[in-house]
Protein backbone atom coordinates (compact mmCIF):
# COMPACT_ATOMS: atom_id res chain seq x y z
CA UNK A 1 0.00 0.00 0.00
CA UNK A 2 2.82 2.08 1.23
CA UNK A 3 4.70 1.33 -2.06
CA UNK A 4 1.40 2.32 -4.05
CA UNK A 5 1.12 5.95 -2.67
CA UNK A 6 4.74 6.54 -3.47
CA UNK A 7 4.14 5.68 -7.28
CA UNK A 8 1.28 7.67 -7.55
CA UNK A 9 2.73 10.59 -6.06
CA UNK A 10 5.55 10.68 -7.99
CA UNK A 11 3.47 10.22 -11.13
CA UNK A 12 1.71 13.57 -9.89
CA UNK A 13 4.82 15.09 -9.45
CA UNK A 14 6.43 14.32 -12.63
CA UNK A 15 2.75 15.28 -14.55
CA UNK A 16 2.79 18.72 -12.46
CA UNK A 17 6.32 19.30 -13.12
CA UNK A 18 6.51 17.27 -16.70
CA UNK A 19 8.39 18.31 -19.52
CA UNK A 20 8.07 22.24 -18.64
CA UNK A 21 10.08 22.10 -15.61
CA UNK A 22 12.74 20.03 -17.26
CA UNK A 23 12.91 22.84 -20.21
CA UNK A 24 13.33 25.43 -17.76
CA UNK A 25 15.76 23.81 -15.54
CA UNK A 26 17.99 22.99 -19.07
CA UNK A 27 17.48 26.45 -19.95
CA UNK A 28 18.76 27.99 -16.71
CA UNK A 29 21.89 25.62 -16.98
CA UNK A 30 22.81 26.82 -20.50
CA UNK A 31 22.49 30.66 -20.01
CA UNK A 32 25.37 30.13 -17.43
CA UNK A 33 24.18 33.20 -15.58
CA UNK A 34 25.18 32.39 -11.67
CA UNK A 35 21.96 34.40 -10.50
CA UNK A 36 20.14 32.67 -13.19
CA UNK A 37 20.64 29.38 -11.83
CA UNK A 38 20.70 30.54 -8.15
CA UNK A 39 16.76 31.23 -8.73
CA UNK A 40 16.31 28.21 -10.21
CA UNK A 41 17.86 26.24 -6.93
CA UNK A 42 16.00 28.31 -4.71
CA UNK A 43 12.85 27.38 -6.76
CA UNK A 44 13.36 23.69 -6.84
CA UNK A 45 13.94 23.94 -2.93
CA UNK A 46 10.61 25.46 -2.94
CA UNK A 47 9.13 22.53 -3.87
CA UNK A 48 11.46 19.62 -2.29
CA UNK A 49 9.60 21.13 1.13
CA UNK A 50 6.84 20.96 0.02
CA UNK A 51 7.08 17.42 -1.30
CA UNK A 52 8.51 16.05 1.74
CA UNK A 53 5.64 18.16 4.04
CA UNK A 54 3.39 16.18 1.60
CA UNK A 55 5.48 12.71 2.35
CA UNK A 56 4.75 13.25 6.02
CA UNK A 57 1.15 13.39 5.76
CA UNK A 58 1.40 10.43 3.38
CA UNK A 59 3.30 8.51 5.99
CA UNK A 60 0.95 9.59 8.95
CA UNK A 61 -2.19 8.42 7.05
CA UNK A 62 -0.58 5.12 6.00
CA UNK A 63 0.16 4.55 10.05
CA UNK A 64 -3.69 5.30 10.78
CA UNK A 65 -4.82 3.24 7.97
CA UNK A 66 -2.17 -0.09 7.47
CA UNK A 67 -3.40 -2.98 10.09
CA UNK A 68 -0.28 -4.28 8.91
CA UNK A 69 2.16 -1.21 10.49
CA UNK A 70 4.76 -3.86 12.38
CA UNK A 71 4.22 -2.83 16.16
CA UNK A 72 7.40 -3.57 18.60
CA UNK A 73 5.83 -6.80 20.39
CA UNK A 74 5.64 -6.82 24.17
CA UNK A 75 4.26 -8.76 27.09
CA UNK A 76 2.74 -7.26 30.05
CA UNK A 77 2.54 -8.08 33.35
CA UNK A 78 -0.70 -6.91 35.76
CA UNK A 79 0.16 -5.89 38.82
CA UNK A 80 -1.75 -6.88 42.69
CA UNK A 81 -0.99 -6.35 45.69
CA UNK A 82 0.70 -9.31 47.63
CA UNK A 83 2.75 -10.02 50.80
CA UNK A 84 6.53 -9.38 50.51
CA UNK A 85 9.10 -10.35 52.80
CA UNK A 86 12.45 -8.96 52.50
CA UNK A 87 15.50 -10.58 54.31
CA UNK A 88 19.00 -9.34 55.33
CA UNK A 89 21.49 -11.67 54.33
CA UNK A 90 24.33 -12.59 56.71
CA UNK A 91 26.73 -14.96 56.84
CA UNK A 92 27.80 -16.89 60.10
CA UNK A 93 29.44 -20.30 61.30
CA UNK A 94 27.62 -23.13 63.62
CA UNK A 95 28.80 -22.69 67.23
CA UNK A 96 27.76 -24.80 70.43
CA UNK A 97 28.33 -23.84 73.89
CA UNK A 98 29.03 -27.49 74.79
CA UNK A 99 31.81 -28.56 73.13
CA UNK A 100 34.90 -28.44 75.30
CA UNK A 101 38.31 -30.43 75.90
CA UNK A 102 38.31 -32.21 79.02
CA UNK A 103 41.89 -32.13 80.97
CA UNK A 104 42.68 -33.97 84.05
CA UNK A 105 42.44 -32.87 87.40
CA UNK A 106 45.61 -34.85 88.76
CA UNK A 107 48.93 -35.83 87.58
CA UNK A 108 49.14 -39.18 87.01
CA UNK A 109 49.65 -42.32 84.70
CA UNK A 110 46.24 -42.82 82.74
CA UNK A 111 44.95 -46.13 84.27
CA UNK A 112 41.84 -47.19 82.02
CA UNK A 113 39.77 -45.44 79.41
CA UNK A 114 36.39 -46.58 79.59
CA UNK A 115 35.06 -45.31 76.16
CA UNK A 116 35.88 -44.61 72.22
CA UNK A 117 34.90 -42.21 69.76
CA UNK A 118 31.54 -41.65 68.37
CA UNK A 119 29.75 -43.18 71.92
CA UNK A 120 27.08 -41.20 73.59
CA UNK A 121 27.99 -40.53 77.31
CA UNK A 122 25.18 -38.91 80.07
CA UNK A 123 26.22 -36.37 81.97
CA UNK A 124 28.44 -37.54 85.13
CA UNK A 125 29.86 -40.96 83.17
CA UNK A 126 33.30 -42.52 84.13
CA UNK A 127 35.32 -41.68 81.06
CA UNK A 128 38.59 -42.72 82.60
CA UNK A 129 40.55 -43.14 85.71
CA UNK A 130 44.06 -42.02 86.52
CA UNK A 131 46.38 -44.01 88.72
CA UNK A 132 46.18 -42.08 92.13
CA UNK A 133 49.58 -43.20 94.10
CA UNK A 134 48.73 -44.57 96.43
CA UNK A 135 45.67 -41.85 97.69
CA UNK A 136 42.89 -44.95 97.68
CA UNK A 137 44.95 -46.36 100.72
CA UNK A 138 45.16 -43.58 102.52
CA UNK A 139 41.51 -42.85 102.07
CA UNK A 140 40.68 -46.20 103.29
CA UNK A 141 42.70 -45.86 106.29
CA UNK A 142 41.47 -42.46 107.09
CA UNK A 143 37.90 -43.72 107.18
CA UNK A 144 38.87 -46.82 110.03
CA UNK A 145 40.63 -43.72 112.45
CA UNK A 146 37.16 -41.78 111.20
CA UNK A 147 34.99 -44.78 112.92
CA UNK A 148 37.24 -44.94 115.48
CA UNK A 149 36.85 -41.47 116.64
CA UNK A 150 33.02 -41.89 115.89
CA UNK A 151 32.85 -44.63 118.66
CA UNK A 152 34.90 -42.67 120.84
CA UNK A 153 32.79 -39.50 120.63
CA UNK A 154 29.36 -41.84 120.76
CA UNK A 155 30.34 -42.91 124.12
CA UNK A 156 31.20 -40.17 125.45
CA UNK A 157 29.19 -37.92 124.71
CA UNK A 158 26.12 -40.84 126.47
CA UNK A 159 28.94 -40.32 129.84
CA UNK A 160 28.62 -36.92 129.91
CA UNK A 161 24.88 -36.97 129.56
CA UNK A 162 25.25 -39.36 132.67
CA UNK A 163 27.42 -36.57 134.36
CA UNK A 164 30.09 -38.91 134.22
CA UNK A 165 33.37 -37.44 132.86
CA UNK A 166 34.47 -34.36 132.40
CA UNK A 167 34.10 -31.66 129.83
CA UNK A 168 36.70 -31.16 128.38
CA UNK A 169 37.07 -35.04 127.43
CA UNK A 170 34.11 -34.82 125.82
CA UNK A 171 34.99 -31.65 123.68
CA UNK A 172 38.07 -33.30 122.70
CA UNK A 173 36.46 -36.38 121.23
CA UNK A 174 34.13 -34.35 119.67
CA UNK A 175 36.43 -32.06 118.02
CA UNK A 176 38.94 -35.00 117.30
CA UNK A 177 35.40 -37.16 115.05
CA UNK A 178 34.40 -33.57 113.19
CA UNK A 179 38.46 -33.31 112.46
CA UNK A 180 38.61 -37.25 111.50
CA UNK A 181 35.55 -36.24 109.28
CA UNK A 182 36.84 -33.45 107.14
CA UNK A 183 40.23 -35.09 106.66
CA UNK A 184 38.11 -37.93 105.15
CA UNK A 185 36.31 -35.02 102.58
CA UNK A 186 38.87 -33.63 101.61
CA UNK A 187 40.96 -37.30 100.96
CA UNK A 188 37.75 -38.07 99.07
CA UNK A 189 37.94 -34.97 96.57
CA UNK A 190 41.58 -36.08 95.91
CA UNK A 191 40.89 -39.47 94.94
CA UNK A 192 37.59 -38.22 93.24
CA UNK A 193 40.16 -36.26 90.99
CA UNK A 194 41.89 -39.83 89.45
CA UNK A 195 38.15 -40.39 87.65
CA UNK A 196 37.21 -38.15 84.49
CA UNK A 197 33.64 -37.64 84.16
CA UNK A 198 31.29 -36.30 81.44
CA UNK A 199 30.13 -32.72 82.36
CA UNK A 200 27.42 -32.82 80.42
CA UNK A 201 25.19 -35.34 78.01
CA UNK A 202 27.13 -35.89 74.60
CA UNK A 203 29.09 -37.74 72.39
CA UNK A 204 32.71 -38.67 72.91
CA UNK A 205 34.10 -36.81 69.37
CA UNK A 206 37.89 -37.37 70.21
CA UNK A 207 39.66 -39.75 72.57
CA UNK A 208 42.99 -37.99 72.46
CA UNK A 209 45.16 -39.77 75.07
CA UNK A 210 45.94 -43.74 75.37
CA UNK A 211 45.69 -45.47 78.04
CA UNK A 212 49.75 -45.44 80.14
CA UNK A 213 49.62 -42.03 79.21
CA UNK A 214 51.46 -39.76 82.03
CA UNK A 215 49.03 -36.79 81.73
CA UNK A 216 48.55 -33.76 84.29
CA UNK A 217 46.88 -30.41 84.49
CA UNK A 218 47.07 -27.85 82.03
CA UNK A 219 47.69 -27.13 78.22
CA UNK A 220 48.30 -29.91 76.17
CA UNK A 221 47.29 -32.80 78.57
CA UNK A 222 43.51 -32.54 76.97
CA UNK A 223 42.25 -36.41 77.22
CA UNK A 224 38.94 -36.01 75.40
CA UNK A 225 37.02 -33.64 73.43
CA UNK A 226 32.94 -34.29 74.11
CA UNK A 227 30.64 -32.15 71.97
CA UNK A 228 26.57 -31.47 73.04
CA UNK A 229 24.65 -31.12 69.24
CA UNK A 230 21.31 -30.79 70.91
CA UNK A 231 22.03 -27.08 71.72
CA UNK A 232 23.80 -25.30 68.56
CA UNK A 233 23.32 -21.67 67.56
CA UNK A 234 24.65 -19.21 65.03
CA UNK A 235 26.22 -15.84 66.28
CA UNK A 236 26.01 -13.59 63.33
CA UNK A 237 27.60 -9.36 63.08
CA UNK A 238 24.30 -7.46 62.51
CA UNK A 239 25.14 -3.43 61.18
CA UNK A 240 23.32 -1.15 63.49
CA UNK A 241 21.06 0.65 60.65
CA UNK A 242 19.19 -2.65 61.45
CA UNK A 243 18.93 -2.33 64.87
CA UNK A 244 14.90 -1.66 65.19
CA UNK A 245 14.23 -4.11 63.00
CA UNK A 246 16.28 -7.35 64.32
CA UNK A 247 14.76 -8.38 67.53
CA UNK A 248 14.14 -11.78 69.67
CA UNK A 249 11.08 -13.38 67.91
CA UNK A 250 11.85 -12.80 64.38
CA UNK A 251 11.95 -14.89 61.43
CA UNK A 252 14.90 -16.73 60.28
CA UNK A 253 16.06 -18.84 56.82
CA UNK A 254 19.34 -20.52 57.62
CA UNK A 255 21.06 -22.32 54.64
CA UNK A 256 23.92 -24.47 54.72
CA UNK A 257 25.27 -24.26 51.14
CA UNK A 258 27.59 -27.63 52.01
CA UNK A 259 24.54 -29.24 53.04
CA UNK A 260 22.29 -28.32 50.22
CA UNK A 261 19.76 -28.14 52.83
CA UNK A 262 17.78 -25.14 55.16
CA UNK A 263 15.56 -24.30 58.19
CA UNK A 264 13.24 -21.94 59.50
CA UNK A 265 14.00 -20.58 63.08
CA UNK A 266 14.05 -17.47 65.05
CA UNK A 267 16.25 -15.23 66.75
CA UNK A 268 17.09 -16.55 70.12
CA UNK A 269 18.49 -12.75 71.60
CA UNK A 270 20.38 -9.66 70.30
CA UNK A 271 23.52 -8.67 72.03
CA UNK A 272 23.22 -4.82 74.19
CA UNK A 273 26.28 -3.62 72.99
CA UNK A 274 27.45 -2.30 69.63
CA UNK A 275 31.03 -2.73 68.74
CA UNK A 276 32.37 0.27 67.94
CA UNK A 277 35.35 -1.19 65.57
CA UNK A 278 32.51 -2.36 63.34
CA UNK A 279 28.81 -0.64 64.09
CA UNK A 280 27.26 -3.96 64.60
CA UNK A 281 25.59 -6.28 67.35
CA UNK A 282 25.63 -9.93 67.93
CA UNK A 283 22.19 -11.80 67.27
CA UNK A 284 22.38 -15.72 67.94
CA UNK A 285 19.64 -17.91 66.25
CA UNK A 286 19.43 -21.91 67.31
CA UNK A 287 19.58 -24.09 64.27
CA UNK A 288 18.62 -28.05 64.87
CA UNK A 289 21.23 -30.80 64.05
CA UNK A 290 19.65 -32.24 61.11
CA UNK A 291 20.31 -35.91 62.05
CA UNK A 292 23.63 -34.78 63.00
CA UNK A 293 24.16 -33.25 59.42
CA UNK A 294 24.91 -29.83 61.37
CA UNK A 295 28.13 -29.86 62.54
CA UNK A 296 29.97 -27.08 64.95
CA UNK A 297 32.10 -24.68 62.55
CA UNK A 298 29.70 -25.19 59.83
CA UNK A 299 29.19 -22.30 57.31
CA UNK A 300 25.99 -20.91 57.20
CA UNK A 301 24.03 -17.72 54.87
CA UNK A 302 21.16 -16.30 56.88
CA UNK A 303 18.55 -14.36 56.06
CA UNK A 304 16.51 -12.71 58.48
CA UNK A 305 13.03 -11.40 58.02
CA UNK A 306 13.84 -7.17 58.55
CA UNK A 307 10.46 -5.62 56.70
CA UNK A 308 7.01 -7.09 55.93
CA UNK A 309 4.27 -5.73 53.53
CA UNK A 310 1.17 -7.46 53.56
CA UNK A 311 -0.18 -5.31 50.37
CA UNK A 312 2.97 -4.77 48.39
CA UNK A 313 3.32 -3.78 44.56
CA UNK A 314 6.04 -5.99 43.15
CA UNK A 315 7.82 -5.71 39.65
CA UNK A 316 10.66 -7.50 37.90
CA UNK A 317 13.85 -5.48 38.25
CA UNK A 318 14.14 -6.16 34.91
CA UNK A 319 11.40 -3.79 33.66
CA UNK A 320 13.48 -0.48 35.61
CA UNK A 321 15.20 2.41 33.94
CA UNK A 322 16.41 5.32 35.03
CA UNK A 323 17.29 8.40 33.64
CA UNK A 324 19.56 10.82 33.65
CA UNK A 325 18.34 13.03 36.51
CA UNK A 326 18.07 9.57 38.90
CA UNK A 327 14.18 9.42 38.56
CA UNK A 328 13.42 5.11 38.08
CA UNK A 329 10.91 4.99 35.91
CA UNK A 330 8.89 1.48 33.69
CA UNK A 331 6.24 1.72 30.47
CA UNK A 332 2.88 0.43 31.41
CA UNK A 333 -0.03 0.23 28.76
CA UNK A 334 -2.09 3.35 28.96
CA UNK A 335 -5.55 1.97 30.33
CA UNK A 336 -7.83 3.96 28.21
CA UNK A 337 -6.20 2.47 25.24
CA UNK A 338 -5.47 -1.04 26.08
CA UNK A 339 -8.99 -2.08 24.47
CA UNK A 340 -8.12 -0.58 21.09
CA UNK A 341 -4.80 0.35 20.10
CA UNK A 342 -2.63 0.14 23.31
CA UNK A 343 0.02 2.69 23.54
CA UNK A 344 3.18 2.91 26.03
CA UNK A 345 2.97 5.77 28.82
CA UNK A 346 6.39 6.53 30.47
CA UNK A 347 5.59 6.63 34.24
CA UNK A 348 7.94 7.83 37.08
CA UNK A 349 7.86 5.60 40.44
CA UNK A 350 9.39 5.27 43.96
CA UNK A 351 10.90 2.04 44.67
CA UNK A 352 11.58 0.98 48.05
CA UNK A 353 13.89 -2.86 49.34
CA UNK A 354 14.88 -5.60 46.88
CA UNK A 355 14.35 -9.15 47.43
CA UNK A 356 16.10 -11.42 44.75
CA UNK A 357 14.76 -10.57 41.04
CA UNK A 358 11.79 -8.46 42.49
CA UNK A 359 12.03 -4.33 43.77
CA UNK A 360 9.00 -3.43 45.51
CA UNK A 361 6.82 -0.37 44.40
CA UNK A 362 6.03 2.28 47.30
CA UNK A 363 4.10 4.68 44.47
CA UNK A 364 3.66 5.55 40.71
CA UNK A 365 1.64 2.12 40.09
CA UNK A 366 -1.62 1.34 41.21
CA UNK A 367 -3.05 -2.01 41.45
CA UNK A 368 -4.50 -3.59 38.00
CA UNK A 369 -2.17 -1.39 35.92
CA UNK A 370 -0.43 -3.55 32.89
CA UNK A 371 3.26 -3.35 33.54
CA UNK A 372 5.43 -4.11 30.24
CA UNK A 373 8.10 -6.39 30.92
CA UNK A 374 9.47 -8.10 27.43
CA UNK A 375 10.01 -5.13 25.08
CA UNK A 376 10.42 -2.47 27.99
CA UNK A 377 13.48 -1.43 26.71
CA UNK A 378 12.70 -1.15 22.89
CA UNK A 379 9.52 0.96 23.64
CA UNK A 380 8.75 4.87 23.79
CA UNK A 381 6.01 7.18 25.10
CA UNK A 382 3.19 7.10 23.14
CA UNK A 383 4.44 4.46 20.78
CA UNK A 384 1.76 1.85 19.80
CA UNK A 385 2.32 -1.61 20.89
CA UNK A 386 1.49 -5.18 19.60
CA UNK A 387 0.50 -7.28 22.87
CA UNK A 388 1.24 -10.59 23.14
CA UNK A 389 0.62 -12.58 26.33
CA UNK A 390 0.60 -15.94 26.43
Amino acid sequence: MRKAIYITLTAAVLASCGGNSSKSLDKALASKDLETIRSKHAEVSIQKKALEKQLKSLDSAIALLDKSEKLPLVTTIEVHPEKFDHYLELQGDVMTKQNVLIYPEMSGTLDRVYVKEGQKVSKGQLLATIDDGGLSSQLAQLKTQAELSKTTFERQKRLWEQNIGSEIQYLQAKTNYEAQQSAVKQMESQVGKSSIRAPFTGIIDDVIKDEGTVVSPGPGSEVFRIVNLSNMYINVEVPESHLPNVTPGKGVKVYFPVLGDSVTTTIRQTGNFINPSNRSFTAEIPVPSLDGKVKPNLTARVMINDYTSEKAILIPQSVLSENADGEQYVYLVDADSIENDPVAKKVVIKTGKTQGDYVEVLSGINEGDAIIDEGARSVKEGQKVNIKNS
